[in-house]
């Protein structure tokens, strides 16, 4: 029986600047590297010892230093890969929040909403964005180890658990699995009918013992 969590990562630098995250480089807080702790000590009180364990990750520094974190506890080492990024913003990346709210263009009712362009110059359409993230996932899935952890960010949480349950990604347009940051989602898959679970989505208990 393969086992993945989905982490997102904790809060991060942009976050309590106000500016736009996306492919912008910014770094875990001090509150987000205590959350990160929280993460790998929940994730390790799920994961039996012995057991075989793979660790992915975005490349970028707030979800590498969440990945090292639970590296550290389980003695592996993060697989860094690019296409576990969040959505790329374009322009409006590092910018205040309110320079791209001024500037973008929301989706239509109706229409091509994955292929839609937001009014910002060099962001990412939601298909480009899908088609990586079903790359990356496609190529963990090939790995039959037992246990997978995936540390990636907020809205590209939403194309990760798409591509588990097989989604197409032209029926992506409305679906949205939304999370807080520093969450936990779990996802299964059992041996003998081979179905795919959403076992819980967005757990972020151990954030709230650690804060109490």
């Amino acid at each position: 029986m393969r086992t993945i969590y989905v982490v997102t990562h904790p809060e991060a630098t942009h976050h309590v600047e106000g500016v736009v995250g996306g492919w912008h480089d910014s770094q875990l807080t001090p509150a987000g590297i205590h959350a990160a702790g929280s993460i790998a000590q929940a994730l390790r009180a799920q994961i039996r010892d012995g057991s075989e364990v793979e660790l992915f990750s975005s490349d970028l520094q707030r979800t590498r230093q969440t990945a090292e974190e639970v590296a550290e506890l389980f003695g592996v080492k993060p697989i860094l890969d690019r296409r576990l990024r969040e959505k790329s913003f374009g322009e409006a990346e590092g910018r205040p929040q309110e320079w791209l709210d001024q500037r973008f263009i929301p989706p239509p009712a109706v229409g091509d909403r994955m292929g839609h362009d937001q009014g910002v110059p060099g962001a990412e359409s939601n298909t480009a964005l899908a088609q990586r993230i079903y790359a990356a996932v496609d190529e963990i899935l090939q790995s039959p180890c037992e246990h997978q952890i995936i540390v990636t960010h907020g809205f590209a949480l939403t194309f990760v658990l798409a591509s588990w349950i097989k989604m197409p990604i032209e029926s992506l347009d409305y679906v949205i699995f939304q999370a807080r940051s520093g969450s936990i989602t779990t996802l299964r898959e059992d041996d003998f009918y081979h179905s795919r679970r959403l076992v819980s989505l967005g757990d972020t208990r151990h954030l709230d013992s650690a804060a109490g």
